[in-house]
Protein backbone atom coordinates (compact mmCIF):
# COMPACT_ATOMS: atom_id res chain seq x y z
CA UNK A 1 0.00 0.00 0.00
CA UNK A 2 2.60 2.46 0.67
CA UNK A 3 4.40 1.36 -2.36
CA UNK A 4 1.59 2.60 -4.38
CA UNK A 5 0.96 5.74 -2.39
CA UNK A 6 4.54 6.72 -3.16
CA UNK A 7 3.93 5.60 -6.44
CA UNK A 8 1.33 7.22 -7.83
CA UNK A 9 2.09 10.18 -4.91
CA UNK A 10 -1.58 10.76 -4.14
CA UNK A 11 -1.15 9.88 -0.50
CA UNK A 12 -0.43 12.69 1.40
CA UNK A 13 -2.07 14.69 -1.44
CA UNK A 14 -5.37 12.42 -0.51
CA UNK A 15 -4.77 13.19 3.49
CA UNK A 16 -4.93 16.97 2.88
CA UNK A 17 -8.26 17.23 0.75
CA UNK A 18 -9.67 14.60 2.88
CA UNK A 19 -8.70 16.73 6.17
CA UNK A 20 -9.94 20.02 3.90
CA UNK A 21 -13.46 18.29 3.56
CA UNK A 22 -13.61 17.11 7.16
CA UNK A 23 -12.95 20.52 8.54
CA UNK A 24 -15.63 22.18 5.98
CA UNK A 25 -17.57 19.79 6.74
CA UNK A 26 -17.57 20.46 10.61
CA UNK A 27 -18.65 24.26 9.88
CA UNK A 28 -21.94 22.94 8.47
CA UNK A 29 -22.78 19.64 10.19
CA UNK A 30 -21.79 19.09 14.01
CA UNK A 31 -19.17 16.49 14.90
CA UNK A 32 -21.11 14.08 16.28
CA UNK A 33 -18.41 12.46 18.28
CA UNK A 34 -17.60 15.87 19.78
CA UNK A 35 -21.12 16.40 20.13
CA UNK A 36 -22.08 13.11 22.20
CA UNK A 37 -18.91 13.39 24.47
CA UNK A 38 -19.92 17.01 25.69
CA UNK A 39 -23.91 15.80 26.34
CA UNK A 40 -21.52 13.12 28.52
CA UNK A 41 -19.36 15.51 30.62
CA UNK A 42 -22.93 17.41 31.17
CA UNK A 43 -24.56 14.35 32.09
CA UNK A 44 -21.83 13.32 34.05
CA UNK A 45 -21.37 16.75 35.97
CA UNK A 46 -25.09 16.76 36.82
CA UNK A 47 -24.77 13.52 38.37
CA UNK A 48 -22.18 14.40 40.54
CA UNK A 49 -23.74 17.85 41.66
CA UNK A 50 -26.48 15.51 42.40
CA UNK A 51 -24.64 13.47 44.28
CA UNK A 52 -23.70 15.85 46.24
CA UNK A 53 -26.62 16.99 47.75
CA UNK A 54 -27.20 14.00 49.38
CA UNK A 55 -24.18 13.61 51.15
CA UNK A 56 -24.88 13.86 54.97
CA UNK A 57 -21.35 13.83 57.07
CA UNK A 58 -22.81 15.21 60.60
CA UNK A 59 -26.60 15.12 60.21
CA UNK A 60 -27.79 13.98 63.30
CA UNK A 61 -31.48 12.58 64.10
CA UNK A 62 -33.00 16.12 63.83
CA UNK A 63 -31.70 17.35 60.69
CA UNK A 64 -32.46 13.72 59.06
CA UNK A 65 -35.85 13.84 60.16
CA UNK A 66 -36.76 17.54 58.94
CA UNK A 67 -34.86 16.48 55.55
CA UNK A 68 -37.20 13.37 55.59
CA UNK A 69 -40.26 15.61 56.25
CA UNK A 70 -38.95 18.27 53.65
CA UNK A 71 -39.08 15.57 51.13
CA UNK A 72 -42.90 14.42 51.95
CA UNK A 73 -45.18 16.91 49.82
CA UNK A 74 -44.47 16.44 46.46
CA UNK A 75 -45.12 12.74 46.82
CA UNK A 76 -47.85 13.05 48.69
CA UNK A 77 -49.49 16.00 46.37
CA UNK A 78 -48.74 13.39 43.22
CA UNK A 79 -49.93 9.93 45.22
CA UNK A 80 -53.35 11.54 46.57
CA UNK A 81 -53.87 12.90 43.34
CA UNK A 82 -53.53 8.96 41.70
CA UNK A 83 -55.53 8.00 44.60
CA UNK A 84 -58.43 10.45 43.85
CA UNK A 85 -59.02 8.86 40.59
CA UNK A 86 -58.83 5.03 42.08
CA UNK A 87 -61.33 6.55 45.04
CA UNK A 88 -63.46 8.18 41.72
CA UNK A 89 -63.46 4.30 40.38
CA UNK A 90 -64.00 2.62 43.57
CA UNK A 91 -66.85 4.38 45.09
CA UNK A 92 -68.54 7.00 42.55
CA UNK A 93 -71.15 8.20 45.33
CA UNK A 94 -68.93 8.84 47.78
CA UNK A 95 -66.61 10.89 45.04
CA UNK A 96 -69.60 12.95 44.04
CA UNK A 97 -70.64 14.10 47.49
CA UNK A 98 -67.14 14.90 48.56
CA UNK A 99 -66.93 16.94 45.12
CA UNK A 100 -70.26 18.54 45.76
CA UNK A 101 -68.81 19.67 49.18
CA UNK A 102 -65.36 20.78 47.41
CA UNK A 103 -68.13 23.08 45.49
CA UNK A 104 -68.90 24.75 49.10
CA UNK A 105 -65.94 25.86 49.65
CA UNK A 106 -65.43 29.70 49.26
CA UNK A 107 -63.56 31.40 46.53
CA UNK A 108 -60.97 33.01 49.16
CA UNK A 109 -60.53 30.18 50.82
CA UNK A 110 -59.09 28.56 47.80
CA UNK A 111 -57.10 31.27 47.13
CA UNK A 112 -55.78 31.26 50.81
CA UNK A 113 -54.59 27.57 49.54
CA UNK A 114 -53.35 28.61 46.40
CA UNK A 115 -51.13 31.14 48.04
CA UNK A 116 -50.00 28.66 50.72
CA UNK A 117 -48.88 25.94 48.38
CA UNK A 118 -47.19 28.55 45.95
CA UNK A 119 -44.85 30.17 48.19
CA UNK A 120 -44.14 26.84 49.73
CA UNK A 121 -42.63 25.76 46.36
CA UNK A 122 -42.21 28.91 45.65
CA UNK A 123 -39.66 29.34 48.42
CA UNK A 124 -38.15 26.13 48.00
CA UNK A 125 -36.91 26.86 44.75
CA UNK A 126 -35.95 30.32 45.81
CA UNK A 127 -33.53 28.66 48.52
CA UNK A 128 -31.88 26.24 46.05
CA UNK A 129 -31.34 29.36 43.60
CA UNK A 130 -29.96 31.14 45.94
CA UNK A 131 -27.43 28.23 47.10
CA UNK A 132 -26.56 27.79 44.17
CA UNK A 133 -22.40 28.86 43.91
CA UNK A 134 -21.80 30.88 41.42
CA UNK A 135 -18.19 32.16 41.05
CA UNK A 136 -17.82 35.69 41.84
CA UNK A 137 -15.92 36.92 39.17
CA UNK A 138 -16.58 41.15 39.86
CA UNK A 139 -13.89 41.50 42.69
CA UNK A 140 -11.46 39.63 39.99
CA UNK A 141 -11.88 42.56 37.28
CA UNK A 142 -11.81 45.37 40.19
CA UNK A 143 -8.48 44.16 40.92
CA UNK A 144 -7.10 43.69 37.68
CA UNK A 145 -9.02 47.55 36.59
CA UNK A 146 -6.15 49.65 35.13
CA UNK A 147 -6.47 53.04 37.07
CA UNK A 148 -5.98 56.38 36.31
CA UNK A 149 -2.13 57.95 37.35
CA UNK A 150 -2.17 60.15 40.19
CA UNK A 151 0.00 63.50 38.55
CA UNK A 152 -0.92 63.89 35.04
CA UNK A 153 0.13 67.60 33.60
CA UNK A 154 -2.04 69.65 31.87
CA UNK A 155 0.51 69.94 28.84
CA UNK A 156 0.28 66.55 27.86
CA UNK A 157 -2.98 67.40 26.56
CA UNK A 158 -2.06 70.69 24.21
CA UNK A 159 -4.60 70.09 21.50
CA UNK A 160 -7.61 69.04 24.21
CA UNK A 161 -9.04 71.62 26.44
CA UNK A 162 -10.90 69.42 28.02
CA UNK A 163 -8.61 66.94 29.20
CA UNK A 164 -6.18 69.71 29.89
CA UNK A 165 -8.92 71.23 32.38
CA UNK A 166 -9.22 67.54 34.04
CA UNK A 167 -5.42 67.04 34.84
CA UNK A 168 -5.26 70.76 36.16
CA UNK A 169 -8.58 69.27 38.66
CA UNK A 170 -7.31 65.95 39.41
CA UNK A 171 -3.32 67.48 40.13
CA UNK A 172 -5.26 70.37 42.52
CA UNK A 173 -7.21 67.78 44.23
CA UNK A 174 -4.41 65.46 44.87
Amino acid sequence: MGLISKWLGLGEAAQNVGGAVETVAEVFTVNKTKAELAVRAQAMASLGQYSGEFINENAGWFDSFINGINRLPRPILALGTVGLFVFAMANPEGFTTRMQGLAYVPDPLWWLLGAVVSFYFGARELHYARGATTPLIIPTIAANEPTAPDNVSASAFPENAALSEWAELNNQAA
